[in-house]
């Protein structure tokens, strides 16, 4: 059976034209009518009201549409996912459920940091790519230039399959070096393709070219080298086809192609492209999951015979339906009315509706098939990176990494009419948005909202200002501080209460300090001898010594380690309860704590630092700058890497400080490392 299904996604920096190329992907399809333009803010992937406001795609949109080549018809589902770094959880859970990528780059910018990220995002999970150099029509378009930096920065070996004809206001149209022809787009909204025999004055240039590609092929490609060297075969359109085919799949080579999105040229032999290069679902290697009964690794066909299994990658909150679990079935079929399971919760449940995403509309169908993606409504737990799958045989994908979240605010709304929305309404957009976390400060009593960077809060309060109509106060950016004990010490707690009738009695003694594992946690350690304090309320005196941990004595932050060993004890006949000596334990580590001289740490973040040479002085003055360490210097594809330990607290704002001070050059991405000592001169600040 053949497949034709394209699962692609569309990745670029902030700006390359990415929403604008995928308008014009749904307008030639058919799937629009109007071509909506980013300035106008009336496109189709970008519903979202910041998304119009702010011309940057936040959430990854899911879109169906088909395109029709020599009389076959392609379902192609196209994913537009955020080019910015705050995004990064959109970006990865697309990729982690797509079989290829169109990376966009503008002609006169090239690969920019964020390009870099995405690319690298991509190559983890292993994806085929095809290039799309866009904005053709821009002061300072150079194609050759980006060509170059593919190879350069990115370690790709770039393949072009076509040429500009001129560039900026001159770019006429595309030389096709597979056809030897030139493409001219004639008409305002680019639907007719006139092919013409290639000007004189770029005929050397076209052969000079397509010399290069079937060079280029026949090294990658061992099928394509023996029709190379025989100078008997005439190398044919489908040999040239076939063999990019093979060495796109291979991801040996990545496919070039250049245009204009905006000026409707060029798009049309990227559609050819995506469908002729890119795999179909069951093109793939099988899917590696376990089975969550014996937990051995299997792996499934992605054909519609096999075992149902599938990844919700997106959970999305729709003012009509409801929740809707975003999935991309990898094996087996699934229909409305059947019951499946969710292997993470061990529940099962009935799907009422299958939907394919059409942007902001949806199509109920009766089936989903290895290498769709749908949307299922009636899903009431489904987390992003949950495995469902049928119930004789449960199976687990792997999961989407989720990084935690380096920066919190306290919230609150504006009115108190606002409060009792607000905890449903921050519920729903966690739901949405996994690296999102809310928490209630135990001392303070104030709601924390943590998240991946400013930008990535600011846009979660203004989503709950626009979408939710709720005014919200906000605090100054926190760091979350940790507390450790220092030395050890001994100590004996006693309550005892007479209030009529049963009282209340617990003796513990204990000794208390720091752990010398360097594990996390608490260690409790029992060393009661002849059942002085009875089994069962030892594990009360561990829940006591648990929760105390949560409260430090120095500020009230939660404890990192701690090691607690139970020594002696009494009880009393009557008057011992679990809950006495839970108790016990919480005032005995209250009492003693202080003595143990604590001491506070701070997260500290592993940071790495794209930038170019001319810029490491800068880059590395401002590191120390922040009481940051450099642990490596690395060099690759001509961009400084550096990798250094920066404590969270100097790292707010950190993204606008270094694009100000390289102009842009540098791209930056931070994830929690561990938590370290603070200084004590700076400690003597933060504790009053």
């Amino acid at each position: 059976m053949k497949y034709n299904t394209r699962n692609i996604g569309i990745i670029a920096h902030v700006d390359a034209g990415k929403t604008t190329l995928t308008e014009r992907l749904l307008y030639y399809t058919g799937m629009i009518h109007k071509i909506g333009n980013v300035d106008d803010g009336n496109t189709t992937m970008d519903k979202d009201i910041q998304e119009k406001n702010r011309g940057i795609t936040i959430s990854s949109a899911a879109i169906s549409t088909q395109w029709k080549k020599d009389q076959n018809v392609f379902n192609i589902n196209i994913i537009d996912t955020p080019g910015h770094i705050d995004f990064a959880v959109e970006v990865e859970r697309s990729l982690r459920v797509l079989d290829s990528v169109v990376a966009v780059f503008c002609a006169s910018s090239g690969v920019q940091p964020q390009t870099e990220n995405v690319w690298f995002q991509a190559e983890k999970h292993g994806i085929s790519k095809i290039c799309f150099i866009n904005k053709m029509d821009r002061i300072g378009a150079d194609f050759f230039a980006v060509l170059n930096e593919i190879k350069t920065k990115l370690n790709a070996i770039p393949l072009a399959l076509q040429i500009p004809m001129g560039s900026e206001d001159n770019f006429e149209g595309v030389i096709d070096l597979i056809k030897q022809k030139a493409l001219y787009w004639i008409d305002e909204n680019g639907e007719t393709i006139v092919e013409k025999e290639i000007p004189e004055s770029y005929q050397s240039e076209a052969n000079d070219w397509r010399i290069k590609l079937m060079e280029t092929l026949a090294e990658f490609d061992e099928k394509f080298f023996e029709y190379f060297l025989d100078s008997e075969t005439h190398i044919s359109e489908e040999m040239i086809i076939e063999a990019i085919q093979r060495t796109c799949q291979s991801r040996s080579i990545v496919p070039v192609l250049c245009g204009s999105a905006f000026k409707n040229k060029g798009v049309q032999p990227l559609l050819d492209a995506i469908v002729n290069y890119f795999p179909a679902p069951n093109q793939l290697p099988f899917v590696k999951a376990n089975d969550a009964k014996t937990e051995g690794t299997i792996e499934l066909q992605r054909n519609k015979e096999e075992t149902f299994s599938g990844l919700v990658f997106k959970v999305v909150i729709d003012k009509h339906m409801g929740k809707l679990a975003m999935l991309r079935i990898y094996s087996g079929k699934i229909k409305s009315g059947d019951t499946i399971q969710n292997v993470r919760t061990g529940e099962s449940f009935r799907i009422s509706r299958i939907l394919q995403m059409q942007s902001d509309k949806t199509l109920t169908i009766e089936e989903g098939k290895a290498g769709d993606i749908v949307a299922l409504t009636g899903i009431k737990d489904a987390k992003t990176g949950d495995s469902l799958s049928s119930i004789e045989r449960p199976v687990l994908l792997e999961s989407i990494t989720i990084p935690a979240p380096v920066i919190r605010v306290s919230i609150e709304p504006k009115t108190n009419a606002d409060e009792k929305y607000f905890g449903l309404v921050l519920a729903k957009i966690q739901e949405e948005d996994p690296s999102l976390v809310v928490e209630r400060d135990r001392q303070t009593g104030e709601t924390l909202l943590s998240g991946l960077g400013e930008l990535h809060l600011e846009v979660t309060l203004e989503k709950i200002r626009l979408n939710h109509g709720i005014e919200i106060n906000q605090g100054k950016p926190k760091v979350s501080y940790r507390e450790i004990l220092t030395e050890t010490r001994r100590h004996r707690e006693k309550l005892s209460k007479q209030n009529g009738g049963s009282g209340q009695f617990a003796d513990i003694t204990f000794e208390i300090g720091p752990r010398e594992d360097n594990e996390i946690g608490l260690k409790f350690i029992n060393q009661i001898k002849g059942g002085v304090i009875p089994n069962e309320f030892i594990s009360s005196i561990e829940k006591g010594f648990r929760e105390a941990m949560e409260n430090g004595a120095l500020s009230g932050n939660p404890l990192e380690s701690m090691k607690v060993t139970l020594l002696d004890g009494s009880t009393h006949s009557n008057d011992s309860h679990a809950l006495d000596f839970e108790i016990a334990a919480r005032d005995g580590f209250r009492e003693i704590a202080k003595s143990c001289k604590p001491k506070l740490l701070e997260p500290i973040m592993q940071v790495e630092i794209q930038s170019i040479e001319e810029y490491t002085g800068v880059v590395t003055a401002d590191i120390n700058k922040r009481r940051g360490i450099i642990t490596s210097i690395d060099e690759k594809s001509g961009r400084k890497i550096f990798a250094a330990e920066i404590p969270l607290a100097s790292t707010f704002g950190y993204i606008s400080d270094l694009r100000t001070l390289t102009s842009g050059r540098a791209s930056i991405s931070m994830k929690l490392s561990h938590y370290a000592l603070v200084p004590d001169l700076i400690a003597n600040t933060l504790i009053t």
